[in-house]
């Protein structure tokens, strides 16, 4: 999945205006399966991923269907209100960006760059440790006793580290 990302040009929002007749973005295909492998991850449950995603299959099988029945969908399978999610990954075209500082033996992190109340979690290893952070747009603070951070690259994100 990782290596499709090159194939993302991210020069226009995978979902345009309604009732347009206008050609979609050919992003559609690798930004949005990168979309969902960032979801993948969230679930952070491989066989519930499988069985959300077989029952989505049952469900709307040879029917034409909206994005909104896709996204509703989703969230109620999950269990988690992704609205904040698909208005980030579909609609405009920047990038969830995980910033973040360490000073002190401490990180300093939050989302930037994102929709109003985008809010999902990101697995990083803090000194080879995996965590998992829940930032949000304003600066979170953990105490951490070394100063190496990886993010999971698992994730569609970018990342900018501080000063």
């Amino acid at each position: 999945m990782i290596g499709t990302r090159k194939n993302i040009a991210n020069d226009r929002p995978i979902i345009g205006p309604y009732h347009v007749n206008k050609e979609g973005s050919s992003d559609m295909y690798f930004k949005g399966a990168n979309m969902l492998h960032t979801l993948r991850q969230w679930v952070n449950d491989d066989t519930k991923w499988r069985a959300i995603l077989r029952e989505m299959h049952l469900k709307f099988y040879h029917t034409t269907v909206s994005s909104k029945e896709i996204e509703t969908f989703l969230s109620e399978a999950t269990g988690f209100n992704l609205s904040a999610f698909f208005n980030q990954y579909l609609r405009p075209t920047k990038l969830p960006t995980l910033e973040y500082k360490i000073t002190n033996k401490q990180l300093i992190y939050r989302w930037y760059n994102t929709v109003e109340d985008f809010k999902m979690p990101v697995d990083v290893f803090i000194d080879g440790i995996p965590t998992r952070l829940l930032p949000t747009s304003s600066w979170q603070t953990i105490n951490v006793t070394q100063v190496t951070l990886k993010i999971d690259p698992d994730y569609y994100i970018l990342s900018k580290r501080m000063g």
